[in-house]
């Protein structure tokens, strides 16, 4: 079976560029978010661990900046429970001939003894799938060698003081894997408490004011309460041992 055809019997969530004029259908703005969270240009000789990495965008990128070794790792959506898979990464793996390796594992089950520790973390779009985030991010810290990349989304930006709101059921985005939504105030509180010394807030995407301005059309998308709509966007932190 050709190269496109294989593609086209993936559900992708990445959009992957495999050569000869075949990208990968995904959902989400991969470029978009590569520019934002600020990933070294070259990572030559450098260890990198993708956690969540699903059909592994960001592995593959960091392999190509010149990464020594690339690690992916998955859980949830490689395992089924989502509605993905692992087939994409296996067939974009195998395209783009890399060297990236995989270990299947929980984000709450990763540990030195597990996976080793890594120059570069890559923490993307996961932390609020955490049922206990705090607890995560102190997994994350155990194999962070120098430098977590944490992108994430946030919610009461009008808090202040560290607050997270709590997803019990399906209350954003109608997905019942969204379990948490800190403000950037707890995102920065809880890299220091786990053990991170410097942290920096990098990116907000959409910003304070295109959350007011798009609010309502964001609302009647989602579904979510105009208000609530309000106080959600993303973050981007960097964060050193």
């Amino acid at each position: 079976m050709d190269l496109r055809r294989q593609v086209d019997q993936i559900k992708w969530w990445h959009s992957i560029d495999l050569g000869n004029g075949i990208i990968t259908p995904g959902r989400v703005d991969n470029l978009g978010t590569l520019r934002r969270i600020g990933m070294p240009g070259r990572l030559d000789g450098k260890t990198v661990l993708d956690v969540g990495a699903w059909d592994g965008f960001y592995s593959f990128e960091a392999e190509r900046r010149g990464a020594a070794r690339v690690l992916a790792t998955d859980s949830y959506s490689w395992g089924g429970g989502g509605w993905g898979t692992k087939a994409g990464f296996d067939l974009a793996r195998k395209a783009l001939s890399s060297e990236v390796e995989d270990c299947q594992i929980d984000a709450m089950d990763l540990s030195p003894e597990r996976v080793g520790q890594f120059d570069l973390v890559l923490y993307l779009g996961v932390l609020y799938h955490m049922r206990h985030p705090l607890l995560s991010l102190e997994r994350v810290f155990s194999v962070t060698r120098s430098q977590l990349i944490l992108e994430t989304h946030v919610d009461l930006l009008w808090v202040r003081r560290p607050a997270i709101a709590f997803y019990p059921d399906a209350e954003l985005e109608r997905d019942p894997s969204n379990w948490c939504g800190p403000n950037p105030a707890a995102v920065e509180a809880m890299l220091h408490t786990v053990g991170y010394r410097t942290v920096e807030m990098v990116s907000v995407s959409p910003s304070r004011f295109h959350r007011l301005v798009y609010a309502p059309l964001d609302a009647r998308k989602t579904g979510a309460p105009l208000l609530a709509q309000m106080q959600h966007t993303r973050v981007v932190f960097h964060a050193w041992r």
